[in-house]
């Protein structure tokens, strides 16, 4: 009989690398594709996450997302965040089902997390996301619900020393992008923003105002993305990863890259 506050035979073994395939032994409930989690009708009600950007500069990758979630037409919140390190050399955005989406970067970072205690070295940027494509594959009963999520993940790969991007698709499906992509609802309006302001060789203070802007653009565009909201101090979260790791660009920075947008969209031009 095991006694109270000690931890199971389970727990002590040797075992797979994988947390995912641990949580599959050991509390299969936990996990948040399982089939009883799903409630009909439900994909109605979930607030719904959007818009996520990210961008190769010339010393690793930048990514944001704005901070407004919805429910059908109401806004749910205003202060979600959407943007997660998943490790210290990678960051995570995601879009979709709110709530699932959050599930799913914490199980992300544990994932990471447990195989590094246990293998004692970080799992490539491949690798990791190629993890990150079987827990989706993991929720697809809850993606033929309707609550659908669709992340983004990016990071410093250590081997090439570059930035890279892969996107998903709802089944698992990953696809490399390069130079820059976008998801979720105002990705349309961001990716058309990124094709005119990215270019190679941008440095971070550029890369993030690149990224800003375009989430700025999509806001004007599409209802279910925020833009910045002076009047209640929001903004975006954006993030930066390189080979110093990942780091959240702090509110000071991008009020100043948010007040100069908006003067320079004032004064009828756009920021070169």
């Amino acid at each position: 009989m095991k006694q109270p506050g000690r931890l199971g035979d389970a727990f002590l073994r040797p075992g797979s690398s994988s947390f995912l395939d641990f949580l599959g032994e050991q509390a299969p409930e936990l996990l948040p594709g399982r089939a009883d989690a799903v409630v009909p009708g439900g994909a109605g009600l979930a607030p719904h996450a959007t818009t996520i950007v990210a961008l190769v500069f010339a010393d690793g990758v930048v990514m944001a997302g704005d901070r407004r979630a919805t429910a059908g037409t109401m806004i749910a919140s205003r202060e979600i965040e959407k943007v997660f390190p998943a490790d210290e050399y990678s960051a995570i955005g995601i879009s979709g089902s709110a709530g699932i989406g959050v599930d799913l970067a914490r199980l992300f970072q544990l994932e990471l997390e447990h195989y590094e205690k246990i293998e004692g070295s970080l799992l490539s940027l491949d690798g990791k996301a190629n993890r990150l494509g079987t827990l989706l594959r993991g929720h697809l009963p809850l993606a033929l619900q309707g609550l659908v999520v669709v992340p983004l993940f990016a990071g410093y790969d250590l081997d090439r020393e570059v930035g890279r991007i892969f996107s998903y698709d709802p089944t698992g499906g990953r696809y490399e992008e390069h130079e820059h992509h976008g998801t979720g609802s105002g990705s349309v309006f961001a990716r058309g923003a990124l094709k005119k302001l990215w270019r190679p060789g941008l440095d971070a203070a550029d890369a993030v105002r690149v990224a800003v802007e375009s989430l700025y653009d999509a806001a004007d565009d599409d209802s279910a993305t925020g833009g910045p909201d002076p009047v209640r101090r929001i903004w975006p979260v954006v993030a930066t990863v390189t080979a110093q790791g990942y780091r959240r660009v702090p509110d000071q920075e991008l009020e100043a890259v948010v007040e100069t947008l908006v003067a320079t969209r004032r004064a009828g031009g756009r920021q070169a």
